[in-house]
């Protein structure tokens, strides 16, 4: 009673406390304090590469003299951006942040209505809230994608109709490939035309890509893709999956050796430990999206959005106390800006080699990552082993 009581009170000015952060947040974008927003220029100034033939020769050395960056997605997501160079730098930096921000309380929203919460107030406090832990802070900084396939993604999921969940991962999948591991959500589920929707989604995504440029497109899905090197350094700190851990363990890029590949069969074993007892919607999403973030050859920190419904589960439905640690971790983690300190600390980007506290430090995502799946499982099992409890109970003889 106490815990609902101290809730209302916070509730009561979770308004007040949401626009102070929007504010704070909007200040922060006004000044650029921080605020590069250097994925958005590489959305935005590379695009129109799309069209010229050299979307993927095409570097930004703006803000990038260690590692000019280049346009990493498929073709499909630079005809999306392509919009965005049609208006002046400091509108589409404007536009993106509040897209982002409609973005985040939609997150927050969807998953507090999976738990059966729905409760605006709630929302506008937790959005406030996570607006500045570090995987949503960074996403906004530097101008990331991240919250808007999120956003995508989790309310397609959630919906009934196959053909929306399925139109959902096709299309995220198309822009960045990551996304593609949401279908295994509907094999878990055993919905199988929606799988069949995501297919045809993603065929059609491809199709306008290679519509636009055959060249680039062929280009990208048959020589680029799977070259992580190109994407960015694997060791280097900012990288939380799990070859990039492994990698600043053993002080050299494991790639897609033994050491990987047991890591990625751990990490499915667990997956099928949290989702193979458990119904619960929000649960299988994060289930899934933790899976990709483990198992990507490159899961930047700021990839780590599904934290925030990861997070939101935990607190409200875990119900025991791994689940409260985990919770725990993901606050101390986030909150304390565990990265950022570590790409501070580390001597350059493409160095391994660390001392063995950062080592350690370096495996905080994937670490946390990994007691969330063990901690859904766990709360699965407990669940189900509750009735069978309350049966046994209700069976048994009154004494006395």
């Amino acid at each position: 009673m106490k815990l609902r009581a101290v809730e209302a009170r916070v509730l009561s000015v979770a308004p007040w406390l949401l626009a102070s952060s929007v504010v704070g947040h909007l200040f922060m974008v006004a000044f650029q304090t921080k605020m590069t927003m250097i994925d958005l220029l590489v959305y935005r100034n590379g695009s129109p590469h799309l069209f010229s033939g050299d979307l993927y020769e095409w570097r930004l050395d703006q803000y990038a003299d260690v590692f000019p960056l280049p346009f990493t997605y498929p073709p499909f997501a630079a005809a999306i951006f392509t919009p965005m160079s049609w208006i002046p730098w400091e509108a589409s930096r404007w536009v993106w942040q509040l897209i982002c921000l409609a973005c985040l309380y939609f997150i927050v929203r969807t998953s507090l209505r999976l738990l059966k919460l729905d409760d605006p107030r709630r929302a506008m406090f937790w959005t406030a809230l996570v607006l500045w832990i570090e995987p949503v802070r960074t996403t906004l900084n530097y101008g990331q994608i991240n919250l808007v396939l999120c956003a995508i993604l989790i309310g397609t999921l959630a919906s009934a109709r196959n053909w929306v969940g399925g139109a959902g991962v096709g299309f995220t999948a198309g822009i960045k490939l990551t996304p593609a591991i949401s279908g295994l959500f509907f094999l878990i589920q055993r919905r199988w035309m929606a799988a069949v929707w995501s297919f045809v989604a993603f065929v059609v995504v491809y199709g306008i890509g290679w519509a636009i440029s055959p060249a680039q497109s062929d280009k990208f899905w048959f020589q680029l893709l799977g070259d992580a090197s190109r994407v960015g350094p694997v060791g280097s700190a900012i990288n939380q999956s799990m070859r990039g851990a492994l990698s600043r363990t053993f002080g050299y890029d494991v790639k897609t050796g033994p050491v990987y590949i047991v890591a990625v069969l751990v990490a499915a074993a667990l997956t099928w430990f949290a989702v193979s007892k458990t119904k619960d919607v929000l649960a299988l999403i994060v289930s899934v999206q933790v899976l990709g973030l483990l198992v990507s050859p490159i899961s930047w920190s700021h990839h780590w959005v599904w934290m925030v419904p990861a997070l939101l589960w935990l607190v409200y439905e875990g119900g025991h106390l791994l689940c409260t640690i985990t919770a725990g971790l993901w606050v101390v983690l986030t909150g304390g800006y565990l990265i950022s300190f570590l790409l501070l600390a580390q001597p350059n980007i493409w160095d391994f080699p660390r001392p063995w506290i950062f080592v350690v430090l370096g495996w905080g995502y994937p670490a946390a990552g990994v007691l969330t799946l063990v901690a859904i499982g766990l709360a699965a099992r407990r669940k189900a082993a509750a009735p069978a409890r309350d049966e046994d109970a209700a069976a048994s003889p009154a004494v006395g």
